[in-house]
This record gives structure tokens, sequence and C-alpha cells, in this order.
């Protein structure tokens, strides 16, 4: 069968590829330290499981509008004007299945043809792919640690075309855990009006960040955004809510409006029973984060302090997330026996095959030089995966 130009641009996920190797390591029997997959490993909070149960006693089980229940639309508006003071409509809102889809749908309703999206490396993923399948053209803006992963406005000004139609940034960053500060985030914006493109602000993360960094989110910046400025955001991260698959994204009434299109076209509503445990987290004490970004806290301590104490490793310190980036290139060009680590992807698979750990080559984020490791799994586990990465590379020769 014939498959069309755009899937065939299109890569897999490495993250996925490599939890789904992991995971049927472990099924098989093999003790896995896996430092993959992007998922808090804690427990979904008891106020939100309660709201979804409450949920299926009372039938909640049709289906509701195609962009959300109104009472999970205010609830995200209601959110916007708490937190940060901005008024949102509820027709401004939108609920997805996941922030991904969020991303992909505001691709697909903006762009055509030619165009070109500016995105920020070390970037997720699924950024460039998702430009790809809405048909449009990635245009890649590299930082290092140098400048602690932060692209600066005008190194993104060198890269601005008349084809240019977009920016997406993300922070605080994965795969770097990097913080864009108010003054960087507002050089931006100040580009963004003049050059004339919009700006896809994905804010997953925007509950967690640590003591030093303050998040700032894209939309209360200075100038004239309101058309120029579409959030992504969702409660899988900062809820342990991987599973439950809700995002949302606030923005231009037209552009909510396309998603809406769009998705009732393609999935319709959200999981009716996860919008209502939605509505609960959203309306819930912030302090039911607190435990968790605590947690999260030590082990980055720990994690950067092991990593460092490798020879010829060095970590930036993250500032939020729960991602750790080290560069480990100094180790390619090195091998142990027949097998050569020429790049990321082959120092991955090494460190899976030989040292039963799973972590996540840079060079699927834009920056072979580096691997990405989560530390959302035990501060045991963390000891343990890093010791046998310290191992394994010390065989290298």
């Amino acid at each position: 069968m014939r498959l069309s130009q755009y899937v065939q641009r299109v890569q897999p996920s490495a993250t996925m590829a490599i939890d789904g190797k992991a995971k049927a390591m472990k099924a098989a029997g093999q003790d896995v330290v896996s430092f993959g997959p992007g998922e808090p490993d804690f427990d979904t909070p008891d106020v939100i499981k309660q709201a979804a149960k409450a949920a299926l006693d009372a039938g909640y089980t049709k289906y509701t509008a195609v962009a959300g229940a109104p009472e999970l639309r205010e609830a995200i508006r209601a959110r916007y004007k708490s937190v940060y003071g901005i008024e949102y409509a509820a027709e401004q809102t939108i609920a997805t299945n996941g922030g991904k889809q969020a991303l992909l749908q505001i691709l697909q309703a903006t762009l055509d043809p030619g165009d070109e999206v500016i995105v920020l490396a070390p970037y997720w993923v699924s950024y460039p792919e998702m430009v790809k399948l809405a048909g449009a053209e990635p245009v890649i803006v590299t930082a290092d640690e140098s400048t602690d992963f932060l692209v600066p406005a005008d190194k993104i000004r060198a890269a601005v075309t008349d084809k240019t139609r977009a920016l997406i940034i993300n922070s605080p960053s994965n795969p770097t855990g990097c913080v864009y500060d108010r003054s960087a985030l507002q050089a931006i914006a100040d580009l963004a009006v003049e050059k004339d493109f919009f700006v896809i602000a994905d804010e997953i993360y925007e509950q967690i960040v640590y003591e030093g960094a303050e998040f700032a989110c894209f939309a209360t910046l200075d100038g004239d955004l309101a058309d120029r400025v579409v959030i992504v955001s969702g409660l899988s991260k900062s809820y342990a809510m991987t599973g439950w698959r809700v995002g949302y994204a606030v923005g231009p009434k037209s552009l909510i409006g396309a998603m809406s299109k769009l998705q009732s076209q393609s999935t319709s509503n959200i999981c009716s029973i996860a919008q209502k445990a939605a509505v609960a987290a959203l309306q819930s004490d912030p302090a039911i984060v607190a435990p968790m970004v605590k947690a999260f806290a030590r082990r980055r301590e720990l994690i950067v302090r092991l990593l460092d104490g490798i020879p010829h490793v060095t970590c930036y310190k993250p500032k939020g997330a729960f991602y750790v980036f080290p560069k480990m290139n100094a180790y390619y060009g090195k091998s142990k026996g027949d097998r050569v680590i020429a790049g990321s992807m082959d120092l991955s698979g090494y460190l899976l095959d030989e040292a039963l750990v799973a972590t996540v080559p840079g060079a699927a984020f834009g920056s072979d030089a580096n691997i990405r490791l989560s530390y959302a799994l035990s501060d045991a586990d963390i000891e343990r995966g890093i010791e046998r990465i310290a191992k394994a590379l010390g065989e290298l020769s």
C-alpha cells in the first residue's frame, strides 16, 4: 500500500521506542532501570481519583461538547484568571487528548505548505515531526550548555524569513530543564510582533520549577499579543495524570474554534470521566503539587551530583521539569569489543543492552552530544542506574 508523503517524512517517537523496548525487557525478567519516559512516578492525588469515581457512579459516561464540557472549560478559564490574571472567555479554551493533540491541531489549523516554524533546540522530540505532519517546514535554532540551553532573541531573529509563520517555545524545557526568565521571553515576544509571527508556548511543566527560577506565562508579557500567542498545557505532569490524557489550549477565539472543528472530525471530546477528574484537579489546592515538586528537587540534586562524578561527563543543573541532559560526547569514538559508540543513538543502545539502563538519545532532541535522563524515579533507582552507567562507560576504550 502506498503511504502518504506526510507520514513518510515523520520519524517515530524515540522516547516511546526506548520505553517500549525497556518494558519488553522488563517483561522478559530483566532488571532494567528506566530513565526514559517523561512520566511522574507518583500516583494521581486522591481528590482527583474520587472525582472520577463519582462521575462513574453518576453515569457521566456520555459524549460531551467537542471542546470540553462547559464545567471544564470554565475551570480552565478560571485558573488562568486566578493564577495569571489573564481574562479568557470559555470559547477561548479547548480540552484535548493530552498536550500532543493540542499542539498538532494548532499547527494543522494555522500552517500551509511552504510555511516555516522556528523550533528552539534542544526540543521535545515531537515538535519538528508535528510541523512536518502539518505540511510545513521546521527551522531549528540551537543552543547548548554555554547559554544554559537558552536561545537568545537575536539568534532567533537571524532565522526569521518571509515564510516564518510561528515559533514553538517550551519553558520549563523538555529535555534540558532550562527556564526562560521574563526578560528573555519579552525579547522573543517583541520579535514576534515586529516580524509578524505567532508563538506557541508549551507550558506543560509550568508548576514544576525549582528554587532560584520563576515561571513566566508567555501570555502575561507586554505588547499586543492577544492574537499572537496560544498557550498549551495540561495535567499529565503536575498532577501525575499521564494516562488520563487531559491537555488543553487557550488562545485566540478563531484558532480555538478551528481546533474544535478539527477535533470534531478526529477524536471528538476527550473522555468524559477524565473531564470530571480534570475539573477537580484545576480547582484543587495548589499545595497538592508541592510534595511531588519537593521530591523532584531532591532527586535533581542527587542525579546531577552523581553524573558530575563520572569522568568526562558534564551536567547542566535543570531549573524546572524533571529531566537532566548530560553531555556525553567525550565517549564517542570509544568501543567495547566490536561495538563502537559513534553518537547518542549508539550510546543509549549500548547502555540499555550492556548496563540495563534506559535513556533517550540526544539526537532525538536535536543535540547529539547529550542523552536525556528522567529523574521521575526513586532515589534508590537513580543511584543504581547511574552506578551502572558509570561502570559501562568505564568499560569503553
